[in-house]
C-alpha cells in the first residue's frame, strides 16, 4: 500500500539497478517499468543510463554492435535504453540521461589540465568516482525529480564497470540509506535434463555484489517460467533479501506487459516501502487500456523494412516500437519483412518486394545499401505501395525521383559520391569545415512548418510542429524549381526555409518521406501522428 503523507517535497530518491549472469536479460525494460509505476503514483521520475564503454556517446558506434542510436530533444546521442525509458514513463530525457566511461574520464582528464585540482595527484577514486556521482546528481537536478532510476550498463563482475559500481556504493553512504537502495536483476535458468530451475547463479551473482559491499534490496529473477514460492525463500535465505523483495519477471508476450506484470509481483511496493516515499494510490487505468487493446487484431498487414542492419534488429528499435504503437490503435497485428538493401537491385525487386502492404526505408549512413535502397523507392513508387521515408530515406527518395521522375540519371548525394554529377543531396554549410564524425550532425528537437492539404499536415492535424534530426546532409536547393516541376511534392520545411523536411509525390495513395526521426517520439500510449497515418494509408490501401 502507498504511503500517503502531506508534508514538504522530500528529497530526491535514488534507485540502482545492475544485472548480473548474463547480459540481454532487460535491465533496461525492468527500470523502464518501474518507473511507470511510480508515475502512475503521481511522482516525478527521471532515468538515467550509465554505460562502460569508452566511447563519449555512441554517436560513432556500428549499429551492428551496440543497436540504434536514441536522440533527446537537446540534441544528445544515447543508448537506445533511453528510448524506453522514454516510451515507457512518457518524459521527454535529456542530455544527462546517459553517461558513459569515455565522458568521465574525458571531463576528469580536461578538468586535471585546466588546474581543477589544484596539482592533486589524479585518480579513479576519488576524482572518477566522485565525476559519475556528479553526473547522477546533475540528472535528477536537472529534472526536478522525485526519483531517479540509474541503470548501471554491463554484468555484475565486468572489469570496465568497477568504477561505476564503487561509485554507487559511496553514493549510498553520502545520500543515506533511505534514499538510495539497490535492484539486481539476474537470470534463474531452468535446466532440462534435471528439470529444476537452478539458484547458484544469482547466489554467485549477488556474492560478487557483496564483495564491491552492495547489499541489493530487491531481486528481479528473470526466468521463462513462474519460479515460486519456495525458490523465492531460498534465494531469500543465501541473498539476505527478505521474500517479499524477490520479485518474479517471466517472460511476457509483449514488452509493455511488464510493467503490470511487475506491480502484480509488488516491485514497486517494495521500492515505496524502501525509499519511505509518499506519493498518491497508483492509476494504471490509461497503460492497462493500453495492453488490453493491444490484444484486438482485426487487421493484418506486411511492411517491408529496407536497411543495411537489419541482421541486428534492435538497430531499428525505436521504429519498430512506433509501427507497433500505431498497430495497438488501429487494432493491426504488424508483420515486418526484413528486408538487406543491397539484396534488392533492379533484377531481383520483384521477388525481394512482391506482396508488401507498406514499404519503410530508415536512417542510416554510409554508401552501402543505397542502391538497392534507392530501387526500393522506385519499386514503392511505381506500384503505388504505401512508403515511409525517414532521415536517409527521404533522401533516397529524393534521388529515385530526380534519377526516374525528373530526367537526371546522374543524380545522387555528396555522401555517397563526392563527384557526383548532379548533387540534389549536399551536405549542409554549416557542416563543411566540420571533418570529425562525432556530435558534427543536426541534432535534437527544431521546428517544422508544412504545408496545409498535404498528407503529412493532414496527420499531424496542424501545420506547425517540432521534431528530431540527425543528419548532416539535407536536400540540395539549387534543384527546387526542377523537381518540383517534375511533380515533386515539397511539403515541408524549417522556419527560414533552407531545408527541406518532407516531400511527397502526387497520384499516389501515400508516399511521404521526411528529414526528421518521427519515431523517437512515438509512445505506446500516444502513437506518432505519422506512422498512425501511414498505417492507416496501409489498411485503406490493402482493401
Amino acid at each position: 500500500m502507498s504511503i500517503v503523507l502531506k508534508t514538504n517535497k522530500m528529497a530526491c530518491k535514488y534507485v540502482f539497478v545492475l544485472g548480473g549472469v548474463v547480459s540481454g536479460l532487460g535491465k533496461g525494460i525492468t527500470a523502464a517499468s518501474l518507473g511507470r509505476l511510480l508515475k502512475s503514483r503521481g511522482l516525478k521520475v527521471t532515468m538515467q543510463k550509465l554505460d562502460p564503454y569508452l566511447n563519449r556517446d555512441p554517436g560513432t558506434m556500428n549499429p551492428i554492435q551496440h543497436g540504434e542510436v536514441f536522440v533527446t530533444e537537446d540534441g544528445a546521442e544515447t543508448d537506445l535504453d533511453v528510448g524506453h525509458y522514454e516510451r515507457f514513463i512518457d518524459e521527454n530525457l535529456n542530455k544527462h540521461s546517459n553517461v558513459t566511461s569515455g565522458k568521465i574520464y574525458y571531463t576528469v582528464l580536461e578538468n586535471e589540465r585546466k588546474g581543477v585540482y589544484a596539482g592533486s595527484t589524479v585518480q579513479m577514486i576519488p576524482h572518477i568516482t566522485n565525476m559519475i556521482q556528479d553526473k547522477i546528481r546533475l540528472n535528477a537536478k536537472s529534472n526536478k525529480a522525485d526519483v531517479a532510476i540509474v541503470e548501471v550498463g554491463g554484468t555484475v563482475g565486468d572489469y570496465e564497470s568497477l568504477p561505476f559500481l564503487e561509485a554507487i556504493r559511496q553514493f549510498s553512504l553520502e545520500e543515506g540509506y533511505n534514499n538510495c537502495m539497490y535492484i539486481h536483476v539476474a537470470l534463474v535458468p531452468f535446466i532440462t535434463p534435471s528439470n529444476e530451475l537452478k539458484t547458484k547463479p544469482v547466489q554467485h551473482s549477488v556474492k560478487e555484489l557483496l564483495s564491491l559491499g552492495i547489499q541489493p534490496d530487491v531481486l528481479v529473477c528473470r526466468s521463462d517460467r513462474p519460479i515460486g514460492k519456495e525458490i523465492k525463500e531460498k534465494l531469500s535465505l543465501f541473498c539476505n533479501v527478505k521474500t517479499a523483495s524477490i520479485i518474479e519477471n517471466i517472460n511476457a508476450p509483449s514488452l509493455y506487459e511488464v510493467p503490470l506484470a511487475l506491480e502484480e509481483e509488488g516491485l514497486a511496493t517494495q521500492v515505496i516501502k524502501r525509499l519511505r516515499l509518499r506519493c498518491k494510490e497508483k492509476d494504471l487505468s490509461d497503460w492497462t487500456a493500453m495492453v488490453e487493446m493491444s490484444k484486438q487484431i482485426d487487421h493484418q498487414v506486411t511492411i517491408g523494412l529496407v536497411g543495411k542492419y537489419t541482421e541486428l534488429k534492435d538497430a531499428y528499435l525505436s521504429v519498430v516500437e512506433s509501427l507497433n504503437h500505431a498497430a495497438i490503435f488501429t487494432h493491426t497485428d504488424v508483420n515486418i519483412r526484413w528486408i538487406e538493401a543491397e539484396a534488392v537491385t533492379p533484377e531481383t525487386a520483384d521477388k525481394e518486394l512482391k506482396g508488401l502492404d507498406g514499404i519503410l526505408i530508415p536512417g542510416g549512413f554510409g554508401v552501402r545499401g543505397t542502391e538497392g535502397k534507392i530501387e526500393t523507392a522506385r519499386y514503392a513508387r511505381e506500384n503505388k505501395i504505401p512508403f515511409l521515408g525517414i532521415c536517409l530515406g527521404m533522401q533516397i527518395a529524393t534521388i529515385e525521383f530526380a534519377r526516374n521522375v525528373a530526367g537526371l540519371p546522374g543524380a545522387g548525394s555528396v555522401e555517397l559520391d563526392p563527384n557526383v554529377k548532379d548533387p540534389v543531396i549536399h551536405l549542409m554549410s554549416e557542416f563543411e569545415k566540420k571533418r570529425k564524425m562525432g556530435g558534427t550532425l543536426k541534432l535534437g528537437s527544431y521546428p517544422v512548418e508544412l504545408t496545409p492539404n498535404s498528407h503529412v499536415s493532414a496527420a499531424y492535424g496542424t501545420t506547425k510542429i517540432d521534431e528530431r534530426h540527425r543528419h548532416r546532409y539535407a536536400f540540395n536547393l539549387d534543384y527546387l524549381d526542377r523537381l518540383k516541376k517534375s511533380g515533386l511534392k515539397i511539403t515541408g520545411f524549417s522556419p527560414d526555409r533552407k531545408i527541406v523536411e518532407v516531400v511527397e509525390i502526387e497520384d499516389h495513395p501515400w508516399y511521404v518521406a521526411c528529414q526528421y526521426h518521427p519515431e523517437f517520439k512515438s509512445r505506446p500510449n500516444r502513437p506518432h501522428p505519422l506512422f498512425l497515418a501511414y498505417l492507416k494509408a496501409v489498411l485503406k490501401n490493402q482493401k
